[in-house]
């Protein structure tokens, strides 16, 4: 089956279907937090930092680093943030951006093998985002929306996907380098979302044979209880194929979701990490205590 490899210079991370679930942090990326927003903006990166080191020391593979800042210049911010933080952890990273120049300011100083976050299906969008990939040997995530935007039609998606991955080979980019978005809608806004994520996520299994990835918290928008339907769709996204996801590692209820589908799967052997996590301290001595008395009663 399919591997993706992503490194940093000490460690390397495979998403793959045979795979542990693998889990992008994604918490250093301002959108939507104006604190953060102003913190990078005026150089000023002790979030960003807490953020690295929080994320890694709850479970995460990889980081995803965003420097989407209005007004401000994002190919230096990105480029310094993906500096700094590749100086605090030792996990591979996403490089997170639309736009080109500040992927290419991110790969330029990126040391390993990251996965740049995005392209979509756009010809032009296409043609500048690919020949970075080849350049830098980085894998790429595929948005699946065009032109003409993001269909509700699940195969419409799926042949946006076999596009970018053919146009890829184009460019002497194997399909193993290529991480799938399927897009996944809110479920309180489309009641078929999660069907539709699913049926997507198989056809990108099967068929084009490639990994996938989504932004996890967007199918609870709106809704209560997010972590709740966030890890019952990371558990049935996973067993239809999606391979990882981009999600806050600091929620336990959505880690340990993913942790016990990995157990499900086999991808956990012996439950390993599963009782790493979760077996209660002096377990072992307890029951050993136990056997020893009733040993004594007999």
């Amino acid at each position: 089956m399919t591997d993706t490899v992503i490194s940093s210079p000490k460690k390397e991370v495979v998403i793959g279907f045979d795979r542990p679930f693998c889990i992008i942090g994604e918490r250093i990326n301002p959108t939507g937090r104006k604190r953060l927003a102003a913190e990078m903006a005026e150089g000023n990166f002790a979030t960003v930092e807490a953020d690295a080191i929080a994320q890694v020391e709850a479970g995460a593979h990889m980081l995803d680093v965003n420097a989407g800042i209005p007004l401000a210049d994002e190919p230096a911010i990105l480029a310094r943030t993906i500096q700094l933080v590749q100086s605090l952890v030792d996990v591979p990273l996403s490089i997170d951006s639309s736009i080109v120049a500040a992927l290419e300011a991110g790969l330029a100083v990126y040391q390993g093998k990251p996965l740049v976050n995005s392209v979509t299906g756009e010809d032009e969008r296409l043609e500048s985002v690919l020949p970075l990939i080849k350049k830098y040997g980085a894998a790429v995530v595929a948005i699946s929306n065009d032109e003409t935007g993001i269909s509700e039609d699940p195969d419409v998606r799926f042949l946006v996907a076999k596009k970018i991955v053919e146009r890829a080979a184009d460019h002497g980019i194997p399909r193993s380098d290529i991480v799938v978005d399927p897009l996944v809608m809110p479920i309180g806004a489309l009641g078929q979302a999660g069907n539709s994520a699913f049926r997507l996520l198989r056809r990108l299994k099967e068929e084009l044979q490639v990994n996938s990835t989504c932004g996890a918290s967007n199918v609870s928008f709106g809704l209560p209880n997010r972590h709740g339907l966030n890890g019952a769709f990371l558990c049935m996204a996973a067993a239809s194929g999606m391979t990882s996801a981009i999600m806050n590692p600091l929620h336990s209820e959505e880690m340990a979701a993913i942790m016990g589908s990995d157990v499900m799967m086999g991808k956990d052997r012996d439950c390993r990490r599963w009782l790493a996590k979760f077996r209660e301290p002096g377990q072992e001595g307890a029951g050993g205590a136990r056997g020893d008395r009733r040993r004594r009663r007999a």
